[in-house]
């Protein structure tokens, strides 16, 4: 089972390269756009067609098809394993070109409706995002059908390029913001870029071009594992019924999760401008741990409790979710603990007045307490699927969903951005722990984590609070804001260092799962 870690790694570390690109991304459109109305309307415009992409082809599809297809790898070999990709594919294809026309029509009550993701911006920023939603919807057919490549390709233990294709996406996005949106070129070791002028135009432009290059960079894997199309659907295929059972309670799920992140802008448009803005970053920054950690062991372990699951190895399932969910533990806490004491000048970065970077920072803080229950959903969720059991999920996301349309309303009232960020993190939190004891509902089982959990907290506060004492001790508030920020990078290093030999054990663990 080593292959896991290997996996792990491969997909940590490819995750860690978008990251890194994603945050330049990030930086260049904050420093040419700032909180602005402009820019709440891109990252509202967004919405609908992630909500498409995830329903159709994200999260549904990959939960759903990757433990069909490493059962028909396991028996019936490539051809057989191929054949249902392909047929999944077309109907996928189908419905998501069609659900994509329906958005696009009906596109200005999505935006204006009291249920809609801007009803309080005024006209001209409603026009604006119906316009950019219409031209996203591009990139989310796109999108769709790399997703299932990417089940496809994750099904035969191949990581690689599925993991490279967010960084393509990146790319194509810093092409928008660069050249297609600035009047003025960006400069660059001497080299001044052409500049088009397209404004907030230019960047959903890019968000289709880098849509395109994550689709393209994943078909020489499918080339290497011989995949031939076959242009049929045939609902009447057992192994097509098969999917369509585990994906429908699936999209159900998915959609709970995602009427979460509507709800999130609908609170958000009632806040002054850049609040829709400050939830983007402070989920984004969030998302960089979350990612590297929760997505990277979850995605790596899925083909694999999957295996155990079809082949009835029940122990063995048992003991990678445990030891799973204590590295998770091990890795989530400290690191949550340290980017909450050291965000502030990491946001000074962005380039943000005062006001604006304190929102954000608050913001960042408030998702960031989610970091643990977040990373832990990705593997809770995962085992559900694994077993082929989409019913659990689906239920308790649907309650998630209501719990925080409740707790969200309330807390963005009292606490605005923050407050969402907050509700947030509290129903993701309680739905993970809700999976995890669902899914293994003995006592001493879970008892086994105490005494790690216990090391763990304690040494993830004690460093942090020597961070939090050396960032006051040292005169970093009189460097510059690129230095602040690499200075307070170090600081949180050093914790890091010192939280390492405590945690050490768990890490150890993930290379035995």
């Amino acid at each position: 089972m080593k292959h896991v870690a290997r996996s792990t790694l491969i997909v940590g570390v490819f995750f860690a390269l978008e990251k890194a690109l994603g945050f330049v991304r990030q930086v260049v459109i904050a420093r040419t756009f700032g909180l602005s109305a402009e820019i709440d309307a891109f990252n509202a415009a967004n919405n609908y067609p992630d909500l498409l992409f995830a329903l159709i082809s994200g999260g549904a599809l990959a939960m759903a098809l990757i433990p069909v297809l490493s059962q028909q790898l396991e028996k019936n070999g490539k051809t057989a394993a191929w054949g249902l990709f392909s047929r999944i594919g077309n109907l996928l294809f189908l419905a998501t070109a069609g659900l994509s026309l329906l958005i696009g029509l009906f596109a200005p009550a999505i935006v204006t409706s009291w249920w809609g993701v801007a009803p309080h911006f005024s006209i001209e920023q409603q026009n604006l995002v119906i316009e950019l939603m219409r031209i996203n919807l591009f990139a989310t057919l796109l999108f769709s059908m790399s997703g299932l490549m990417i089940a496809g390709l994750q099904a035969n233990q191949h990581f690689l390029l599925p993991a490279l294709a967010p960084s393509m996406y990146d790319v194509g996005m810093l092409v928008g913001v660069l050249i297609l949106a600035p009047t003025e070129g960006f400069t660059l070791g001497g080299i001044t870029l052409p500049a088009l002028g397209l404004g907030i135009h230019g960047l959903v432009y890019g968000t289709v071009l880098g849509a395109l290059l994550f689709f393209l960079v994943q078909i020489p894997g499918l080339i290497h594992f011989q995949f031939r199309w076959t242009p049929r659907i045939e609902f009447n295929n057992p192994h097509v019924q098969q999917v369509i059972r585990l994906m429908l309670p699936r999209i159900g799920t998915v959609f709970f999760i995602q009427v979460i992140f509507l709800a999130q802008d609908n609170f958000a448009s009632a806040l002054p401008a850049g609040a829709v803005t400050a939830l983007v970053y402070g989920w984004l920054f969030m998302q960089v741990p979350e990612s590297l950690i929760g997505t990277a062991i979850g995605t790596a372990l899925l083909p694999t409790l999957s295996e155990h699951s079809a082949r009835g190895e029940r122990e063995a399932f048992r003991t990678a979710l445990e030891a799973t969910v204590r590295t998770i533990l091990a890795l989530t806490i400290p690191s949550a603990v340290l980017l909450s004491i050291g965000i502030r000048p990491l946001i000074g970065i962005l380039g943000f007045d005062p006001a604006g970077s304190e929102l954000v920072a608050w913001t960042v803080r408030a998702y960031m307490a989610g970091l643990v229950g977040h990373s832990l959903l990705e593997v809770a969720a995962r085992a559900f699927y694994a077993r082929q059991n989409a019913l659990v999920p689906l239920m308790t996301s649907s309650i998630t969903a209501f719990a925080f349309i409740f707790t969200g309303l309330i807390l963005s009232r009292q606490l605005g951005a923050p407050g969402i960020g907050l509700a947030n993190t509290l129903v993701f939190t309680i739905e993970a722990l809700a999976l995890l004891w669902l899914q293994e509902k003995s006592l001493a089982y879970w008892l086994r984590l105490a005494k790690p959990l216990l090391r763990v907290v304690v040494v993830s506060l004690v460093s942090g609070g020597l961070v939090y004492i050396v960032q006051n001790l040292l005169p970093l508030d009189s460097l510059s804001t690129s230095l602040h920020a690499l200075s307070t990078l170090a600081v949180m290093g050093f914790g890091a260092i010192l939280t390492l030999p405590f945690i050490w054990p768990e890490i150890k663990l993930l290379g035995k799962i």
